[in-house]
């Protein structure tokens, strides 16, 4: 039985600072931001969207009359979450209409959670056949202006159904871990925004990623060759790309011109949202699905997640017959495209209006930045979620 993908929701909000603007308005060479890390935009998160929120636009896309009844497990995967103790996959399933008796569970472990997520609802698919998974990954990337994690922001959702005989891809049983107790990046129960060593990250992130594709290569017997394409967490595009670049030596010219080729079909949305952490690698699926012009159904693709802190996972999965068919390519586009570009100023404005970290009654700007799902404020100490 194959088990895996059926189909991709990905939403983020409808607004984006140019990085050549913001690269100038920090007194940077705009290719620094445009070339040295690989982006173009960064997505800016109203007050009026929140983990939660993002996340239920993005799964509002692939929730139909039919799945609803078969959707038995949420497993929401963010290191964004808006509460100490309720699973932000509780207030999902309410503002999605899911049964009751749906089990809906938090995730957490930095980037990998979202990939976790799907590891456990393979396996939940795996002991009931007929049940179908929520996953999500939302996250808002904050590392606070001027600092030099600034210019790695940005967020939004990735959701996806995990059910028996996917239409876009089935996941192998196999995979590989290595995990290891880090200080890379960590965000402390008193921040809104993460603290990293960007350097030391970095070079950690190509480690996790050798060592776990070794590991499947030596548990499976892969080879590169039998890779159609090698798609990565991209917290920044460069990032994957230096990865990638790491194991090239492994293969010829062709071989590894062919995945150069195809990492930059999967960078392409990546570029213009910026860091979308748990929903990065899939953002990066999703990319390279609706933008590449050779892949076919049969061809295996390998995934690397990563989770700072640090856990790293290496696996493959299958296209299937149709697999674009079941892609809103002109919608996501579309979405894309329409964004509202906003100053630098009005970047930092939006930036600063987050709702705080306090117990006071807090009223957002939901009435000027319309979504079907938003968060409308906090009211005696609890959030406010609307549906439009």
């Amino acid at each position: 039985m194959k088990i895996g993908i059926d189909q991709i929701g990905f939403y983020t909000p409808g607004f984006y600072v140019d990085m050549a603007e913001l690269a100038r308005a920090r007194q940077e060479d705009p290719n620094k931001y445009l070339i040295g890390i690989g982006q173009r935009k960064q997505a800016v998160i109203p007050n009026s969207q929140d983990a939660v929120t993002m996340a239920a636009n993005a799964a509002d896309q692939i929730i139909t009359d039919e799945n609803r009844q078969k959707i038995d497990l949420i497993l929401f995967g963010t290191e964004s979450g808006v509460d100490n103790s309720k699973s932000a996959a509780i207030y999902l399933q309410q503002l999605l209409g899911l049964s009751n008796q749906t089990q809906s569970i938090e995730l957490k472990q930095a980037c990998y959670a979202m990939t976790a997520g799907i590891q456990m609802a393979t396996d939940h698919v795996a002991a009931h056949p007929q049940s179908q998974v929520l996953v999500v990954g939302a996250d808002i990337a904050r590392y606070g202006l001027h600092s030099a994690g600034e210019p790695t922001q940005g967020g939004g959702a990735m959701a996806v159904i995990i059910k028996a005989e996917p239409q876009i891809l089935a996941v192998s049983s196999e995979s590989t871990h290595y995990v290891a107790d880090i200080m890379d990046f960590w965000r402390p129960l008193y921040a809104t925004e993460a603290l990293v060593d960007g350097k030391y990250s970095s070079k950690q992130y190509i480690e996790f990623f050798k060592r776990t594709f070794a590991a499947y290569q030596e548990k499976t017997d892969l080879r590169i060759t039998d890779l159609k394409a090698l798609i990565f967490h991209l917290p920044y595009t460069k990032m994957g790309l230096k990865a990638l670049k790491s194991i090239l030596d492994q293969t010829d010219s062709d071989q590894a011109n062919r995945l150069l080729r195809e990492f930059e079909y999967s960078r392409v949305y990546n570029r213009e949202v910026g860091n979308l952490y748990t929903g990065s690698l899939y953002l990066s699926l999703l990319s390279l699905l609706s933008n590449s012009e050779s892949l076919a159904a049969g061809d295996q693709i390998g995934l690397f997640s990563y989770g700072s802190g640090a856990e790293g996972e290496f696996y493959t999965a299958i296209l299937q017959p149709h697999y674009r068919e079941h892609l809103n390519v002109a919608g996501i586009e579309a979405a894309l495209s329409h964004r509202t570009q906003l100053t630098v100023a009005e970047y930092e404005t939006m930036f600063k209006s987050q709702l705080p970290l306090s117990q006071g009654d807090f009223v957002t700007d939901f009435q000027k930045y319309p979504a079907k799902f938003y968060l409308a404020g906090q009211k005696n100490q609890q959030r406010q979620y609307r549906k439009a």
